[in-house]
């Protein structure tokens, strides 16, 4: 019996709804490590204060980084991430925030194959 070839890599999908009850507290670790960075160029940094500044969502995605959610998994090797924040209308109740149609609570499907992601925020080679 032979196995057929299979990819090393595998693409791990979340998804996140987040309650602000803070906008100021998120705005200003934002600016703080934005502050702390000492790798940010100058020209960056100002893009990124404002950006901050005017959107809790975008303050939200410079804090929630997928680099710290595998940084110590041991084996692995991050090769891309996309991440993206939006303001969004919720209600948990609705039955477009159910699992998806095909899954069971606590059932992940390890062959999805879709290749459509959101907006993609940076990339692992740096």
């Amino acid at each position: 019996m032979s196995t057929p070839e299979t990819s090393r890599f595998v693409r791990v999908r979340v998804e996140l709804v987040l309650e602000v009850d803070d906008a100021d507290a998120v705005t200003k670790t934002a600016l703080r490590r934005i502050a702390d960075d000492a790798e940010l160029p100058a020209s960056e940094r100002v893009h990124a204060e404002g950006a901050v500044t005017e959107d809790t969502a975008e303050a939200l995605a410079y804090l929630v980084d997928p680099f710290d959610l595998v940084s110590q998994v041991p084996g692995i090797e991050l090769q891309q991430a996309s991440w993206s924040s939006e303001r969004i209308e919720y209600d948990p109740d609705s039955p477009e925030w159910d699992y998806d149609e095909d899954d069971e609570e606590g059932e992940y499907d390890l062959n999805d194959s879709d290749e459509g992601h959101g907006g993609s925020r940076a990339d692992a080679a740096g």
